[in-house]
């Protein structure tokens, strides 16, 4: 069952959410050819001090970084590594989750370094494309299904395929609230979305097949085929006739 927000609690997640993707969009910026995705997390810890915020990544089911960095075949998840180093032409996920007054925020993008192949800007076009679907598909009286069977037609739609193993959640005091929200499914399926509930939707779309693995750290996902993935996330709250996103640039 979803959890419900009263107006004060909505009001402290709207900062968080804005903190989060204010956050997301300097590390972003901060990217560039040589890097290591190590110093992509030094740099949010810098901004994390300047913000006042706590990751909610740090130690959650024990995940080791402050962020996720994930780069071209890495589809969500990855730690930060002193030798991993980015390159230009790469694509590079970063997801973010800060607590920020007791309620968390949480939102990810894909990034391009330097002049990435035409084939990559149409992947991350789908894909933010997908999310707009999914966010479009949400609203009092919808139901979950009806958010994955927006995402789903789209990725497919446009040649690619959609990670099923993982999808967008509630969101509050903690990073992972019931309802799941799947980017994959059937109109009028699942839980009855809601007005004042709190839904982080996230496609994960890879280029190739969907089919994904976990390698030896036990967290950095991974497409069996090695081709590329991209991840978009956005905060939103259902609203009396739809919604409204939260993580906004607060710049």
């Amino acid at each position: 069952m979803g959890i419900y927000k009263n107006i004060e609690d909505i009001e402290k997640i709207k900062k968080a959410c804005r903190v989060s993707k204010t956050i997301l969009k300097k590390i972003g910026d901060s990217i560039k050819e040589g890097m290591t995705t190590k110093a992509l997390e030094i740099v949010a810890q810098n901004l994390m001090k300047e913000y006042n915020v706590h990751s909610a990544f740090k130690g959650y089911r024990g995940y080791p970084g402050l962020i996720c960095v994930s780069v071209n075949e890495e589809v969500v998840h990855g730690i930060p590594s002193e030798k991993k180093n980015i390159k230009s032409g790469d694509i590079v996920s970063i997801d973010v989750g800060f607590r920020y007054e007791g309620f968390c925020g949480d939102c990810a993008a894909t990034f391009p370094v330097g002049e990435i192949s035409e084939e990559k800007k149409r992947l991350l076009a789908i894909t933010q494309k997908s999310l707009l679907a999914g966010i479009s598909a949400a609203a009092p009286g919808k139901r979950t299904g009806d958010v994955g069977s927006a995402i789903q037609s789209v990725v497919e739609s446009g040649g690619f395929s959609v990670v099923q193993e993982f999808g967008g959640h509630g969101l509050g005091r903690t990073l992972h609230e019931d309802p799941g929200i799947p980017n994959f499914g059937n109109h009028g399926t699942g839980e009855f979305i809601k007005e004042n509930m709190i839904l982080a939707i996230e496609p994960m779309v890879n280029m190739g097949e969907s089919k994904i693995k976990i390698l030896e750290d036990g967290w950095t996902v991974v497409t069996c085929d090695g081709l590329p993935s991209a991840h978009f996330e956005e905060d939103i709250l259902i609203t009396e006739n739809g919604n409204e996103v939260l993580t906004v640039y607060d710049g």
